[in-house]
C-alpha cells in the first residue's frame, strides 16, 4: 500500500506536484494550491492511501520537487 499526505495550508503553488503526478495532483482554481485527488481534510493534512503501487514512482518525484517539503510518500 502506498500512503501519499499533502499539508495544503502550507502550499506555495509551485505546481510541480500537478506536473509530476498529474493522476494524483490538480491545482486549485480557487487559490492556487495543490489537492491531492480523492481525499478529505483531516487537520490540515490531505491523505491518499491505495493499493496502486504505480502511484509510489510519480509521487515521490513530486515530494522531491516541492520547495516547501509538504508531501511525505511511504509504501507501508
Amino acid at each position: 500500500m502506498v500512503i501519499i499526505t499533502l499539508q495544503r495550508e502550507k502550499c506555495i503553488g509551485c505546481n510541480y506536484c500537478a506536473e509530476f503526478a498529474p493522476e494524483y495532483f490538480r491545482m486549485s482554481k480557487k487559490d492556487g494550491k495543490s489537492v491531492l485527488l480523492r481525499t478529505e481534510d483531516r487537520k490540515g493534512f490531505y491523505t491518499l492511501k491505495t493499493q496502486n503501487a504505480e502511484a509510489f514512482e510519480p509521487c515521490t518525484k513530486a515530494s522531491k520537487a516541492c520547495p516547501v517539503n509538504i508531501i511525505s510518500v511511504k509504501i507501508v
